[in-house]
């Protein structure tokens, strides 16, 4: 059946449906353009609209444009057509079948809420109603903690947390380029030069140093009193690492464990999704004495040889605190260039380190924060772009 035999209210209806379709995908984050719409329509003309796989590959072919969004365009077709009983009722498809009882697919989270959005009928009224109050609501949402918050108060802060952008704090290297303003002083490229004219004219090139963005390292702890501020902390971690590559992520509860490469996936919900998968003890025991001497032992030398800044995201309960605990820190401490400790439990006001793990811990590092709603991670990202004092701004052996 093709759109040409449909009824001039069916073809109006049909095509609502298509741009409502795209604004779904549009809302779950996939570039669609009206011009992307237009062209479905016009594939759609030559095709049987009758049949679900035919539409369903043609939207493929002109929405898709990269590998991460294939997923999302399933997710947001099952969802869309199984739903509208315009698409039934004009096409008379079959029903799918029931998928309440399989595991959710990464990206199902975004194309569910987009879905769940209401159409553009509001009246100015309401709309006007809703800009008044958004300004308080967001200074709400940036001052509640994460564990207190609500299913759509932490979709929100998920949307904020993946808007954020760590400037990149510069840290000098032992390498040299090309620099007019340069301080040393190029001898190959000036007498390379000067042989064009002989020696009469010497023009004189200089070197500067090369600045590269510190690498950033995190520990995350995943034990059970963590975990709400783990998975917000790695939407964080995530959305840094598409403008910072080096960034590198580690969980532990009873074994460490590297996620930086699961990480690096541009779809945050396949990235985390695909971190889930990897962790074993999620939401466990804590050690994190012997998670330290792990990376010490295994990890230290990879990824802190240039300088890196290391966030060490825990409440530091540990199960096992004796001397060892505090010999790991301080084998961190110096391993790095910064040791940042992130703990949740400093959003109480009376906070007190009676903890025994947490007094072996404070000696060593370099700075004490609270990681508990999006205010203190605004407070993180200030901390991480503020540049050393020059005595401190150590320099680096880049790798060839």
């Amino acid at each position: 059946m093709a759109i040409n035999h449909l009824a001039p209210e069916q073809t109006e209806q049909f095509a609502d449906n298509i741009v409502g379709f795209a604004r779904a995908l549009r809302s779950a984050g996939m570039p669609v353009g009206p011009g992307a719409v237009i062209d479905a329509m016009s594939a759609l003309q030559v095709i049987d609209i009758g049949n679900r796989a035919d539409v369903f590959t043609t939207l493929e072919a002109i929405f898709v444009k990269r590998h991460e969004h294939a997923l999302i365009f399933k997710q947001a077709f099952n969802l869309f057509f199984r739903a509208s009983e315009e698409w039934k009722h004009m096409l008379d498809s079959v029903p799918l079948p029931d998928q309440a009882k399989k595991k959710p697919q990464a990206g199902s989270r975004r194309v569910q809420e987009a879905m769940s959005q209401p159409r553009m009928t509001e009246t100015p009224q309401h709309q006007e109603q809703d800009l008044r109050l958004s300004v308080s609501d967001k200074e709400i949402l940036q001052k509640k903690d994460f564990a207190q918050m609500s299913a759509a108060e932490i979709t929100e802060a998920l949307h904020a947390i993946e808007r954020m952008r760590l400037p990149q704090a510069e840290l000098l290297t032992r390498r040299h380029r090309p620099d007019p303003r340069g301080l040393r002083l190029d001898l190959r490229r000036t007498l390379r030069a000067s042989l064009r004219t002989g020696g009469d004219i010497i023009d004189i090139h200089r070197l500067g140093r090369i600045e590269k963005p510190a690498p950033i390292v995190a520990l995350l702890d995943i034990s059970g009193s963590m975990s709400e501020y783990t998975r917000l902390f790695l939407h964080f971690l995530h959305a840094i690492g598409d403008a910072r590559k080096r960034v590198s992520v580690f969980l532990f509860g009873t074994r460490l464990t590297n996620v930086t490469r699961a990480l690096r996936q541009r779809d945050p919900d396949e990235a985390l999704a695909s971190c889930s998968a990897s962790v074993e003890d999620w939401a466990g025991g804590t050690r994190i004495s012997a998670s330290l001497h792990n990376f010490n032992k295994l990890w230290a030398r990879r990824v802190l040889s240039q300088g890196a800044i290391v966030l060490l995201i825990s409440d530091g309960l540990e199960r096992e605190a004796d001397s060892k605990l505090a010999f790991e820190m301080d084998r961190l401490h110096r391993s790095c260039r910064r040791l940042i400790w992130l703990n949740p439990l400093l959003r109480f006001g009376g906070f007190e380190a009676k903890a025994q793990g947490i007094k072996m811990m404070l000696p060593h590092v370099d700075e004490f924060r609270p990681v508990h709603n999006l205010s203190s991670i605004h407070e993180l990202i200030s901390a991480l772009s503020r540049p050393l004092p020059p005595q401190h701004r150590s320099l680096i052996r880049s790798a060839a």
